[in-house]
């Protein structure tokens, strides 16, 4: 398998948050498994790798696909929060904060300290409905998430 195609799955695996069957959200989260992780998509994922216990915590991490396809929500906006004295660490972050950041109005940065990058994704009340860690996303994977995931995705500067 391809890095590309690994990175491409761990991407569409961190799309999606995590809906716990078993396994507590915080243990799941400290397993790596932050987003809405469907069952097929552990299935897929067990296709390239042969780490059964990474497999396993995959399913016990995930939610059972269904007809609504989690994949089609929708948020209203978008808080980018990180620590400012770790952002030399997450290059990529920092990338898009200084050179793609104004082209999504709706997405704020917000600095906490001691947090590591994450979105948190609004409803139309402005209440944070989801949590993402984007420790080890790349530039253009925050850009294709947020034109996906927020309302009116990129408005051109």
């Amino acid at each position: 398998m391809s890095a590309r195609n690994l990175c491409l799955l761990l991407f569409i695996l961190s799309l999606h948050g995590v809906a716990i069957q078993a396994t507590e959200t915080k243990e799941c989260e400290d397993l790596g498994f932050t987003g809405l992780a469907l069952c097929s998509d552990c299935h897929v994922f067990a296709e390239y790798v042969t780490d059964q216990e990474l497999i396993s915590d995959c399913l016990k991490c995930c939610t059972e696909d269904s007809d609504d396809a989690l994949g089609k929500v929708i948020y209203s906006g978008a808080i980018l929060e990180v620590c400012m004295r770790k952002l030399i660490f997450y290059p990529d972050v920092t990338r898009f904060i200084e050179e793609e950041k104004d082209k999504f109005p709706l997405v704020k940065v917000q600095y906490a300290y001691n947090s590591p990058p994450k979105l948190l994704m609004l409803d139309e009340d402005g209440e944070v409905k989801e949590s993402i860690r984007i420790d080890n996303w790349k530039r253009e994977h925050i850009l294709q998430f947020l034109k996906e995931k927020v309302k009116g995705g990129v408005s051109e500067v």
